[in-house]
């Protein structure tokens, strides 16, 4: 049985399509009830719509009232107020695109941790569009049944 070259490298391309996928699939490791980790999900998801829309309130409402940041290159901050002024956005500038890939996020009663990469593309003034991406840690609080992030830090990848 003689196989065309076209049929083998669709073949080729169809296994490593399929191995990388999976691989994607496997880094994943979610421990802990699942309702919990469907709304972790989700509330990252969220955040990821309220950066792009630059709604500063509802950014703010992700986290809880003694929350703390970790920026690249920054001092820790502390508390809501800081938090968001820490997000907005000079005029002109908007974030394009923001999403958030959990590689593991376990459950421990009212608290979880979460950590993965995240990437992104802004949009300046100028127009021009400025692409990055890095990696995080978030440690949840479950406050009033709703998760919130407590600690936030991250770095780029370059």
């Amino acid at each position: 049985m003689k196989l065309s070259k076209s049929y083998l490298m669709k073949s080729i391309c169809s296994i490593l399509l399929l191995m990388c996928t999976m691989q994607f699939a496997i880094a994943q490791t979610f421990t802990g009830n699942e309702d919990d980790i469907a709304q972790i999900l989700k509330n990252t998801e969220t955040f990821s719509e309220y950066i792009k829309a630059s709604n500063y309130k509802m950014i703010g409402a992700s986290y809880t009232a003694d929350a703390k940041i970790f920026p690249n290159n920054k001092e820790i901050l502390e508390g809501t107020e800081a938090i968001v002024n820490y997000w907005k956005l000079p005029k002109g500038v908007s974030i394009k695109y923001h999403k958030v890939i959990s590689h593991e996020i376990k459950v421990l009663g009212n608290e979880a941790y979460d950590y993965g990469i995240y990437e992104g593309t802004t949009l300046l003034s100028s127009g021009e569009e400025v692409s990055w991406k890095g990696k995080y840690v978030i440690v949840w609080k479950k406050e009033n049944n709703t998760w919130k992030m407590y600690l936030d830090i991250w770095n780029s990848i370059k």
